[in-house]
């Protein structure tokens, strides 16, 4: 990145004179080519009455040099090199610390948008609303934000127009950190019937010009939330606190509608989940031209498919579920004293649809072979895809489960002291999961969530590491089956302190190679595009009921029994660690199956 190196001094500072292009961050390019169909890596999207383009290619505007991630600073970019007829939405900024990977939406009018859209509204319809994640933490008012209703097109007017004016919102003149020069952060003011999308930034303190961004109009809007904080002014401002964030649409899941336009945001106060000064792009009709064909979902597995790496001394294992049932699984009825029933082979005999009402749980056979089936097989494992549309049709998740007969005890940690917890964190039936997300502009790989019980964590190409070309490890912890980006403790807890549970990964040659083991069992889209490929669900994804039994002992008088011998100082703030864990990490029954998960529908949980 050609990104300036002048520092604040007396009187000159150096800028970019070249435009750079970030990338993935991924090792190597992705393929060239994709299968052909549909309009999936073509490089445009449309989004009804807009098509629209990602740009990755800026240009310096101002960076700092300290605050943010690692105190590293920030640097805020000018999109350049648009192609013809296309407008900027808002700039982009990036924390300094990381390589430059970012990218931002530019968009131009369609006159001649699908007015049905290609998905039908009857996909929406079959799912309850309480499926769709709501993350909203807050609400705030929009400057220059005017009247109308959200998802009402109030006049026909053009979806797209120039701001009327901009509002400073802080200049870096009020910081005495380290820089290049000074910079002024402007929010665009939109007409009447419009929302700006992003804010600006500039080198001197004349206003942008009013072609520099166009606002949307604002039925062809969504609220929008703060995502992932960039940098602030820390301790360094004269004046008012600042801080700079990036963005997401704040009500996100399948049937959502917001499009990640990938501008920064910027605030005097703020916090994580509140809403922000500009809105998201809509794709109004839920338009999903550009989600893959099963050919080119088959093609990005190939591609990016990743290694699960797990630990040495790992006890259980996954396999896969038809080997769990061959090997005796039982099927038990709450309201029957008959005996239990052995489930088929691809579980048709098992309850289908409904809701976790507990009256059927799942169970380890009963003839004295638990004990090995509770160590799984990793000969007959396989990763299980759910294929997504999110980010209104923009991005494709591959959200991949893994099952495991058995979830294995836990450990906690006191500083350098381990802690047995005897049977707790132990339960019959695991289901785990990570997310590949996919670009449906570029076909690139550009993040992947590792879920870890009651969160998860979203890493970028670059934090990864890669087994061969772009198909990165994926290490699972020891017992509990968690997923992390790296080798290490992975203390689920109070870190600072040293403080909770252990989930232990290490390299190890115990490997799944997903990209050949794997079975894509749902991709709902296809059906809402009348696309005659969509795969076959198999009959035990619609089983909605608990894979394991509940565990009959005293979790709470198992734990004090066993923290009761550690000095005080131990035993008190392990046991408040412990209290504040979620259930499901120290959980006594199994888990439902993945289609019972709000991620099936909704985005992923993360630390927000």
């Amino acid at each position: 990145m050609f990104r300036s190196q002048g520092i604040q001094g007396e009187g000159s500072y150096t800028y970019s004179l070249r435009p750079a292009c970030h990338t993935a961050g991924l090792p190597y390019p992705p393929p060239s080519s994709w299968p052909s169909g549909t309009g999936f890596a073509t490089g445009t999207i449309s989004l009804g009455e807009v098509d629209a383009v990602q740009i990755s290619t800026f240009e310096d505007i101002w960076s700092s040099f300290e605050g943010g991630s690692n105190n590293k600073g920030v640097t805020i970019y000018k999109p350049v090199d648009l192609p013809s007829g296309y407008s900027v939405l808002g700039y982009y900024g990036q924390d300094n610390s990381i390589p430059e990977t970012g990218w931002v939406l530019a968009v131009k009018e369609n006159q001649s948008h699908a007015v049905g859209g290609i998905m039908d509204f009857k996909f929406q319809e079959d799912f309850s609303s309480s499926s769709i994640v709501d993350c909203s933490t807050g609400k705030a008012t929009a400057v220059g934000e005017c009247g109308g209703v959200p998802g009402e097109r109030t006049s026909t007017s053009h979806a797209l127009t120039s701001p009327v004016d901009y509002v400073m919102v802080w200049s870096s003149q009020a910081w005495n950190g380290k820089q290049n020069g000074h910079c002024w952060f402007w929010l665009p003011v939109a007409p009447e019937g419009y929302k700006a999308v992003g804010f600006l930034a500039t080198n001197t303190e004349e206003k942008p010009g009013l072609d520099s961004v166009v606002c949307v109009r604002m039925d062809l809007t969504e609220d929008c939330i703060a995502a992932e904080k960039m940098w602030d002014a820390g301790g360094f401002s004269k004046v008012s606190p600042f801080s700079i964030w990036g963005t997401k649409p704040r009500v996100r899941g399948v049937t959502q509608k917001g499009v990640d336009a990938g501008c920064f945001s910027c605030f005097i106060s703020c916090n994580a989940g509140c809403q922000v000064p500009v809105a998201c792009v809509s794709n109004t009709n839920l338009h999903l031209s550009a989600m893959p064909t099963l050919e080119q979902v088959q093609s990005v597995q190939a591609s990016y498919g990743p290694t699960l790496v797990f630990h040495p001394d790992e006890v259980y294992l996954p396999s896969s579920v038809s080997w769990f049932f061959q090997h005796g699984a039982l099927l038990y009825a709450a309201d029957s004293r008959d005996t239990p029933v052995h489930v088929s082979s691809d579980g048709s005999n098992l309850p289908q649809g409904g809701d976790n009402d507990l009256a059927f749980w799942l169970d380890l056979p009963s003839d004295g072979s638990a004990d090995e089936v509770k160590k799984g097989n990793l000969e007959s494992a396989e990763v299980y895809i759910h294929v997504k549309p999110v980010y209104g049709g923009t991005f494709t998740d591959l959200a991949t489960w893994i099952f495991y007969p058995f979830n294995g005890p836990s450990c906690a940690k006191f500083k350098l002291l381990n802690i047995p917890l005897g049977r707790v964190g132990e339960h019959v039936g695991d289901w785990e999961h990570y997310t590949l997300r996919v670009s449906n502009f570029t076909g690139e790989l550009r993040s992947i969530y590792f879920s870890q019980h009651s969160a998860g964590m979203w890493h970028q190409p670059f934090e990864l590491e890669y087994k061969s070309r772009n198909r990165p490890l994926i290490y699972v912890a020891k017992s509990g089956h968690p997923v992390y980006a790296h080798e290490g403790v992975n203390l689920q807890g109070d870190e600072k302190r040293g403080i909770g549970l252990r989930n232990d990964t290490m390299y190890s040659n115990i490997l799944l190679d997903t990209r050949e083991k794997y079975q894509i069992i749902a991709a709902e889209y296809m059906l809402a595009r009348y696309s005659e490929e969509m795969p076959k669900e198999p009959p035990w994804l619609q089983y909605m009921r608990e894979w394991g039994p509940k565990f009959d002992y005293d979790k709470t008088a198992m734990l004090n029994n066993i923290l009761k011998y550690l000095p005080h100082q131990i035993r008190v703030p392990l046991q408040d660690i412990i209290s504040k864990l979620p259930d499901e990490v120290l959980g006594q029954e199994g888990p439902t199956g993945p289609k019972q998960k709000n991620n099936w529908f909704g985005d992923e949980r993360d630390h927000l």
